[in-house]
C-alpha cells in the first residue's frame, strides 16, 4: 500500500518552489479577491479528496480548453486570452508569487476566459476527464541541468501518460525550451507516449509557431546566448 498523506493525497514530491518572497498588499488582494473566482472547479485532495472529475468545458461555457502547464507571470496565457477570445485558457502554476503576478495581468487585461489552479498540475491531471483538453502549452519549464535530476523534469511518463490521456486526439502539445538537453529529452519521451512531432524542416524547431509571444524568459535565454528550441507534437 502507497503512503499517503494525510489529507488522502498519495505523497508526491516536488521539487520546485511554491513561495519567494513577500508579496505586495496588491498582489495579496488579487489572491484573496480574484483566485477563488478563477479555479476550474474543486482540484485539491483537501477539497476534492474522492478525485471527482471537473469539467473544464462547462468552466467556458463550452468553448476548447487549452493548458498551460507552469505560466509562470502569466503573460503568454493572458496573451493567448487576448488573441482566441473563442477558447478556454487553463492555467496550472505552483509558485504563488507567479500566480500572483498572473492575476494582476488578468485584472488588467479584463480577459474573462482564463482558469487558474495554483498548484501542481499532477493534481489537475488526476480530475481532468479524458480527451478534455484541445491543445497543451510547456513553456520554458525548469531545466533541472544535472544529470541526476533529470528525472524530475516534466517530460517524464509521471507527467507525459496523464498529459496524453487529457489531451484530445489531434490536440498540438507546444514545448519551448533554450537547453538543448532537454529538447534531447523532450524529442525522446514525448514521441515515445502517444505524440508525433511535427516537424519537417530545420525552421520548424528554429522559428516559433504562430502567434508566440515571447517571454521574459526566452528574453533572458536570448541576452545570455541561448538558441530557443520550438518543438510542436500532435497527440495520435
Amino acid at each position: 500500500m502507497s503512503e499517503r498523506h494525510p489529507s488522502g493525497a498519495p505523497w508526491r514530491n516536488f521539487y520546485g518552489r511554491f513561495k519567494g518572497k513577500g508579496l505586495r498588499p496588491a498582489q495579496q488582494a488579487y489572491l484573496d479577491e480574484d483566485l477563488p473566482r478563477l479555479s476550474p472547479g474543486p482540484v485539491s485532495w483537501e477539497d476534492n479528496p474522492q478525485r471527482r472529475p471537473i469539467d473544464p468545458g462547462a468552466v467556458f461555457g463550452g468553448r476548447p480548453v487549452w493548458l498551460e502547464i507552469g505560466f509562470g507571470g502569466g503573460e503568454h496565457m493572458v496573451h493567448l486570452a487576448r488573441s482566441h477570445p473563442d477558447v478556454g485558457i487553463l492555467g496550472c502554476e505552483p509558485y504563488v508569487n507567479g500566480v500572483a503576478m498572473a492575476l494582476g495581468k488578468i485584472r488588467a487585461a479584463g480577459v474573462n476566459n482564463i482558469a487558474v489552479h495554483p498548484g501542481d498540475v499532477r493534481d489537475l491531471f488526476d480530475v481532468l476527464p479524458e480527451a478534455s483538453v484541445a491543445r497543451g502549452f510547456l513553456l520554458y519549464p525548469d531545466p533541472w541541468p544535472k544529470k541526476k535530476h533529470h528525472r524530475r523534469r516534466f517530460v517524464t511518463p509521471e507527467h507525459l501518460v496523464p498529459l496524453s490521456r487529457i489531451l484530445q486526439p489531434g490536440a498540438l502539445f507546444h514545448v519551448a525550451t533554450d537547453i538543448p538537453d532537454y529538447a534531447r529529452q523532450t524529442l525522446e519521451q514525448v514521441p515515445a507516449h502517444g505524440f508525433d512531432w511535427l516537424a519537417e524542416r530545420p525552421g520548424d524547431w528554429r522559428e516559433p509557431w504562430a502567434g508566440w509571444l515571447s517571454t521574459r524568459y526566452e528574453q533572458k535565454a536570448l541576452q545570455e546566448g541561448r538558441r530557443p528550441h520550438y518543438l510542436t507534437f500532435r497527440r495520435r
